[in-house]
């Protein structure tokens, strides 16, 4: 019997136990002159080769290993649907594909996707038949389109520079998931600490008639709140008044439980299993507070690479360890850089008490352009919308590094839109160099120094008068700080050069042990200890390819003693003692 990868559940915050993985072994072909269609691939046709979903073919873990151009990529296999899901509404999940998908059963369109980033799904349940059942998919990817977020994926032939190997195609889990024919399509939660209460808003699906949400909360087993509202489409809302009050931090990641159940007369026709966690988060002047607290950000740029798996890891422990080493080399949480990460590691940040960043892949996407700015706004809206629930995502920030001209202001201006859908989280409109938006609730920059003198110096009136900053853009009026929470969102980049290496690798400045350690102490320190910066975010978590300048090697073995760093990074900071 063939070994399913990554077989547990993709949607921890939503899931059902009526499910089907549909990872493992596909057929698959590159189509090398992108006339697929017109040989009529989407039903009939045998393809060339074998693929292991969900790996992408540049992967070893695919069984592929192509890390050339690939625009056109097929796949297709057989599946019966489950005697326990018939009767029942159906949908086919797409964890997330690179990057316009087109999904085919039986022979019939079901439907299509752009965006590389964000899970999609189709219902397919007038389409499936007795017996086996014919699913194709068809997934175009240009790197270089300028209509493309291509995140870290490398524009060239190869991986240069901070871009690395490419990924085409499906690279998360593909699932089938039984419905009722009323169901609950969507669940938006907001905890409310004070309050003592959960209040949430439901999308119900189908006819209404008799038809009611029960919301139930647990902490641990214990059920400690009960409401059921009627049912009124998507706007079904709610609170449940909690017995036992037990917040969410990043020391006391508690999460409550929750069974969220569809009732038609009395009967349950759909129900789902979710969870929270009780906290909230507030700006205060130059201060983000959890629960109230100032809370320092000791931050590591995570960019979610893997030399097996590249943009998926192999297994969901790996997912896991990455936090976890992390943690051991003393930070709280971690920038998650340039790509949208799965569900399955929110989660563990969940578990684990791990602030994140959600964050957009905007390089390679063409700001200017407006085609290209509408593809960027429907997928980062599809990220609000599956991530929001996630108590770890301390804040969020759609751009990085993003320059002056008017295309990226216009765009700044109107991913402001993030605040509305979401005005729980602080918003950062870019993360580093040109911030346009007057209301931005954050302000940061990007400073490699490597001195840890000069670095000191250059915040050294700030720390005095929390005015006028250090600017990675300082020339444009439209840039000015404005008393916002600050922070230096990437510096450090330490290359450990001992040994032989790589001449194609690099960092942004290389030292022996004792040198990286010192430099380490110093840069981080002079962040620490100035009262009027509230995170930082240390580059990187791991060795990306010939960017080796991570805590980790590539392959997650340790360099410097993570205790060591551990100590630099739990030196008290001074916005913690004002």
């Amino acid at each position: 019997m063939d070994i399913i990868p990554r077989p547990e559940h993709p949607r921890p915050d939503m899931e059902r136990t009526e499910w089907l993985n549909l990872n493992g072994i596909w057929q698959f072909e590159i189509d090398e002159r992108g006339d697929g269609h017109g040989r009529k691939l989407m039903s009939g046709h045998d393809l060339k080769s074998k693929i292991n979903v969900p790996f992408c073919p540049e992967s070893a873990l695919s069984g592929i290993g192509n890390t050339g151009f690939m625009h056109h990529v097929w796949y297709r296999r057989h599946l019966v649907v489950p005697g326990s899901m018939i009767g029942k509404r159906l949908r086919l999940h797409f964890g997330a594909a690179d990057w316009h998908t087109k999904v085919w059963l039986n022979g019939k369109s079901v439907g299509e996707h752009r965006g590389g980033y964000t899970s999609f799904w189709f219902e397919i349940t007038d389409m499936v038949t007795d017996g086996e059942n014919e699913l194709v998919v068809y997934c175009y990817d240009d790197t270089r389109s300028p209509m493309q977020a291509s995140g870290k994926q490398c524009h060239e032939t190869t991986s240069v520079g901070c871009a690395y190997t490419r990924t085409t195609g499906i690279w998360q889990t593909v699932w089938l998931e039984a419905v009722g024919k009323t169901y609950l399509r969507d669940l938006a939660l907001t905890p409310d600490l004070d309050g003592g209460k959960l209040r949430f808003g439901a999308w119900i699906d189908g006819p209404q008639d008799d038809v009611k949400l029960r919301v139930r909360v647990y902490h641990g087993k214990e059920p400690v709140g009960e409401t059921t509202v009627q049912a009124a489409w998507r706007s079904t809302t709610g609170d449940v008044e909690l017995a036992k009050i037990t917040s969410w931090s990043p020391g006391n990641p508690f999460l409550y439980n929750l069974q969220v159940e569809v009732i038609r007369a009395g009967k349950v026709i759909d129900s789902l299993k979710s969870y929270f966690g009780l906290r909230k988060i507030t700006v205060e002047g130059n201060k983000v507070l959890i629960n109230d607290k100032p809370i320092f950000q000791r931050l590591v740029l995570d960019q979610g690479f893997y030399p097996d798996g590249i943009y998926t890891a192999a297994t969901d422990e790996a997912l896991r360890n990455d936090i976890e080493l992390s943690m051991q080399a003393g930070f709280n949480g971690a920038r998650l850089h340039q790509k949208v990460f799965e569900p399955r590691f929110l989660y563990w940040a969940d578990k684990l008490g791990y602030l994140v960043w959600g964050e957009y892949p905007n390089w390679g996407i063409d700001l200017n352009m407006a085609e290209s700015l509408t593809c960027l706004v429907e997928e980062w809206n599809e990220v609000l919308l599956r991530d929001r629930n996630h108590p770890s995502i301390i804040g969020w920030c759609p751009l990085n590094e993003t320059d002056s001209s008017d295309g990226v202001a216009r765009a700044q201006r109107l991913l402001t839109f993030t605040r509305y859908m979401d005005p729980t989280r602080p918003y950062l409109d870019t993360s580093g160099w040109a911030h346009f938006d007057i209301e931005s609730d954050i302000y940061d920059v990007h400073d490699y120094d490597q001195n840890p003198h000069t670095m000191r110096d250059r915040y050294a009136g700030f720390a005095e008068t929390g005015e006028d900053p250090y600017k990675n853009h300082p020339v444009d009026p439209r840039n000015e700080y404005r008393g916002q929470p600050y922070f230096v969102s990437e510096y450090g980049g330490i290359r450990l050069a001992e040994g032989e290496s790589d001449p194609a690798s690099w960092g942004y400045g290389s030292t022996d042990m004792a040198g990286y350690i010192e430099r380490y102490r110093g840069l981080t320190h002079a962040l620490l200890d100035n009262p009027n910066m509230f995170a930082f975010c240390y580059t990187q978590l791991t060795d990306v390819e010939q960017e080796q300048n991570g805590i980790y090697t590539y392959e997650r073995k340790v360099k410097a003693d993570p205790a060591v760093l551990a100590e630099i990074n739990k030196h008290i900071a001074a916005i913690e003692l004002a």
